[in-house]
Protein backbone atom coordinates (compact mmCIF):
# COMPACT_ATOMS: atom_id res chain seq x y z
CA UNK A 1 0.00 0.00 0.00
CA UNK A 2 2.27 2.12 0.62
CA UNK A 3 4.07 2.77 -2.70
CA UNK A 4 0.42 3.89 -3.56
CA UNK A 5 1.09 6.84 -1.12
CA UNK A 6 2.18 10.55 -1.84
CA UNK A 7 4.06 12.74 0.29
CA UNK A 8 4.61 16.48 1.26
CA UNK A 9 7.98 17.62 2.32
CA UNK A 10 6.51 17.77 5.75
CA UNK A 11 5.86 14.28 6.32
CA UNK A 12 1.84 14.16 5.72
CA UNK A 13 1.20 11.18 3.30
CA UNK A 14 -2.03 10.79 0.86
CA UNK A 15 -3.61 7.81 -0.31
CA UNK A 16 -6.18 9.21 -3.45
CA UNK A 17 -9.33 6.74 -2.61
CA UNK A 18 -10.63 6.79 -6.42
CA UNK A 19 -13.51 8.53 -5.12
CA UNK A 20 -13.12 12.30 -4.96
CA UNK A 21 -11.68 11.82 -1.61
CA UNK A 22 -7.99 11.32 -0.17
CA UNK A 23 -6.74 9.68 3.20
CA UNK A 24 -4.28 11.83 5.06
CA UNK A 25 -1.78 10.89 8.01
CA UNK A 26 1.85 11.20 8.31
CA UNK A 27 4.68 9.27 7.87
CA UNK A 28 6.67 6.47 9.70
CA UNK A 29 9.01 8.86 9.55
CA UNK A 30 7.86 11.51 11.18
CA UNK A 31 5.78 9.47 14.19
CA UNK A 32 9.39 8.64 15.40
CA UNK A 33 10.68 12.24 15.41
CA UNK A 34 7.84 12.95 17.50
CA UNK A 35 8.09 10.20 19.65
CA UNK A 36 4.89 8.84 21.56
CA UNK A 37 1.72 10.24 20.35
CA UNK A 38 -0.04 11.66 23.20
CA UNK A 39 -2.93 13.51 21.45
CA UNK A 40 -3.95 14.44 18.16
CA UNK A 41 -6.20 17.78 17.86
CA UNK A 42 -8.48 16.80 14.93
CA UNK A 43 -10.75 19.17 12.72
CA UNK A 44 -14.34 18.90 12.39
CA UNK A 45 -16.47 17.05 9.53
CA UNK A 46 -17.27 20.25 7.58
CA UNK A 47 -13.78 22.04 7.57
CA UNK A 48 -12.41 23.23 5.05
CA UNK A 49 -8.53 22.88 4.43
CA UNK A 50 -6.07 25.06 2.14
CA UNK A 51 -2.85 23.14 0.85
CA UNK A 52 -0.09 24.18 2.78
CA UNK A 53 -2.09 25.37 5.95
CA UNK A 54 -2.31 23.85 9.46
CA UNK A 55 -5.56 21.36 9.67
CA UNK A 56 -4.50 19.44 12.83
CA UNK A 57 -2.26 19.48 15.40
CA UNK A 58 -0.08 16.62 16.74
CA UNK A 59 1.24 16.60 20.02
CA UNK A 60 3.70 13.84 21.30
CA UNK A 61 5.93 13.36 25.03
CA UNK A 62 8.76 15.50 23.27
CA UNK A 63 6.41 18.14 21.22
CA UNK A 64 3.58 19.28 19.67
CA UNK A 65 3.73 19.65 15.49
CA UNK A 66 1.34 21.39 13.23
CA UNK A 67 0.14 19.43 10.01
CA UNK A 68 -0.53 20.79 6.99
CA UNK A 69 -2.85 20.04 4.82
CA UNK A 70 -1.44 18.77 1.54
CA UNK A 71 -4.34 19.58 -0.21
CA UNK A 72 -7.70 21.87 -0.72
CA UNK A 73 -10.85 20.59 0.07
CA UNK A 74 -13.31 19.44 2.52
CA UNK A 75 -13.03 17.46 5.89
CA UNK A 76 -15.49 14.40 5.30
CA UNK A 77 -14.69 12.23 8.04
CA UNK A 78 -12.12 11.75 10.91
CA UNK A 79 -10.13 9.01 12.59
CA UNK A 80 -11.92 9.12 16.37
CA UNK A 81 -10.33 6.32 17.45
CA UNK A 82 -7.59 8.48 17.44
CA UNK A 83 -9.19 10.73 20.72
CA UNK A 84 -8.81 7.83 22.85
CA UNK A 85 -5.84 6.00 20.56
CA UNK A 86 -3.79 8.54 19.62
CA UNK A 87 -1.13 5.76 19.84
CA UNK A 88 -2.45 4.29 16.84
CA UNK A 89 -0.01 7.06 15.13
CA UNK A 90 3.24 5.05 16.13
CA UNK A 91 1.33 1.96 16.17
CA UNK A 92 0.31 2.21 12.41
CA UNK A 93 0.64 5.01 10.51
CA UNK A 94 -0.41 4.10 7.18
CA UNK A 95 -3.26 2.20 8.23
CA UNK A 96 -4.90 2.81 11.80
CA UNK A 97 -3.41 6.06 12.64
CA UNK A 98 -4.88 7.76 9.64
CA UNK A 99 -6.49 11.03 10.49
CA UNK A 100 -8.63 12.83 8.40
CA UNK A 101 -10.27 11.79 4.77
CA UNK A 102 -11.01 15.11 2.19
CA UNK A 103 -13.00 15.97 -0.20
CA UNK A 104 -10.21 17.33 -2.88
CA UNK A 105 -11.59 20.44 -4.38
CA UNK A 106 -8.88 20.29 -7.23
CA UNK A 107 -7.52 16.57 -7.84
CA UNK A 108 -4.59 18.56 -9.77
CA UNK A 109 -2.74 19.13 -6.59
CA UNK A 110 -2.42 15.43 -5.78
CA UNK A 111 0.44 15.82 -9.03
CA UNK A 112 2.12 18.27 -7.00
CA UNK A 113 2.97 15.77 -4.28
CA UNK A 114 6.05 13.39 -3.88
CA UNK A 115 5.90 9.63 -5.11
CA UNK A 116 6.56 7.08 -2.35
CA UNK A 117 10.15 6.93 -3.98
CA UNK A 118 11.51 10.53 -3.83
CA UNK A 119 9.78 10.83 -0.53
CA UNK A 120 12.20 7.79 0.88
CA UNK A 121 14.97 8.74 -1.26
CA UNK A 122 15.22 12.40 0.08
CA UNK A 123 14.61 11.02 4.03
CA UNK A 124 16.33 8.23 3.70
CA UNK A 125 13.93 6.31 5.82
Amino acid sequence: MESALKFTESHEWVLDNGDGTVTIGISNQAQKLLGDVVFVDLPAVGDTTEAGEAFSLVESVKAASDLYAPVTGEVVEINDELEGSPELINESPYSAGWIVKIKLENAAELDTLMSSEDYHAANEE
